[in-house]
């Protein structure tokens, strides 16, 4: 009985120490991706800024200027050009909306961000846009790899168009989270005007035609929880300018808009606590099933052990005992 016990320990501890690293290095880099029908949206705020008057053409101080950033999956995009590229793929619809203190627009863009739903990946397909012009993306946007490593990034930036080195820039803790901090300098570079612009009968073709052109500057930061690669708090000192041209009647340059954009606390705050339980999840996958099941191997195999040595000692021979005498 003994041995048939220690042959299923046995069999089990096979099990488990075959299941451990097959978790973690199979199952894994499969099941941890982005769903193609997910949505998020995100307020970012940038209080006491600079903002570009277009009925005066100056630049004023503004109270607060508010960023909508939303993000929304195409599921039926994405099964389209999962067909052709032989790989699972999210296909996200943007949109950046941006408002003055009075709640009038300011500019928006859109653009669609096709990716690799394990790795992040861009995936050049027809559609990957900003603002309607064709792109063909280097480098991550919005999100990091899975397991983010502490290294140097390449970022898309779309305002520019181009993509920057984003630097890894050393471990720290946000809100409790462990976080790697990641900072990206875009230097001063002439930028497309915006498809939708904030004055009716004003485009982007009128004002080429006064030779003004735009100019953009930032400093991108950004808190990173390294299982999910989600950032959970981002950060942007923004600047652009208008340069040159008869639009400015004479001026060299005008701040379009200047400030330090930051994330509003009610969506840090949401953000946290989404990452945290993404990030349990991904630790189960990762390190508490896998060093678990490791565990338990080992632990069954002594016991399979342990009981087949028992089986095998000798046991002592029954001596009989005497026989009662009568007188």
């Amino acid at each position: 009985m003994r041995r048939k016990t220690s042959l299923v320990l046995l069999a089990l501890a096979v099990f488990f120490a075959a299941l451990s690293p097959l978790l973690r290095w199979y199952a894994f880099p499969r099941l941890a991706k982005i769903p193609a029908n997910q949505y998020q949206d995100m307020v970012l705020e940038a209080k006491d800024a600079t903002l570009l008057d277009y009925g005066t053409m100056t630049a004023k101080k503004v109270s607060k200027v508010t960023i909508v950033q939303t993000l929304k999956g195409d599921v039926a995009a994405s099964e389209k050009i999962e067909k052709t590229a032989g790989r699972d793929v999210v296909v996200w619809d943007g949109l950046s909306y941006v408002q003055g203190p009075d709640g009038k627009m300011v500019s928006e863009i859109p653009e669609r961000y096709i990716f690799d739903a394990h790795s992040q990946a861009p995936v050049h397909a027809p559609g990957e846009m900003v603002d309607g012009d064709p792109v063909k993306r280097t480098g991550i946007e919005f999100k990091w790899p899975f397991l983010t490593e502490k290294r140097d990034y390449e970022y898309f930036d779309a305002q520019s168009r181009t993509t920057n080195p984003i630097h890894y820039e050393g471990t720290r803790t946000f809100r409790g989270v462990p976080v790697y901090y990641f900072e990206q300098t875009v230097p001063w570079i002439q930028v497309p005007f915006p498809k939708t612009m904030p004055v009716k009968g004003i485009t982007p073709e009128t004002v080429a035609r006064t030779g003004t052109t735009r100019w953009y500057t930032t400093v991108r930061r950004f808190w990173v929880e390294p299982l999910t690669g989600a950032p959970v708090y981002g950060e942007e000192i923004h600047k652009e300018e208008l340069r040159g041209g008869t639009l400015l009647g004479g001026r060299e340059k005008v701040t379009a808009f200047a400030g330090h954009v930051k994330m509003r606390e009610d969506y840090i705050e949401h953000t946290v606590d989404l990452v945290k339980a993404n990030r349990l999840l991904v630790l189960l996958m990762t390190s508490y099933l896998p060093w678990g099941f490791a565990t338990l191997g080992v632990l069954l195999l002594l016991l399979a052990l342990w009981l087949e040595a028992r089986s095998r000692r000798p046991h002592p021979a029954k001596v009989p005992e005497p026989e009662p005498v009568t007188a």
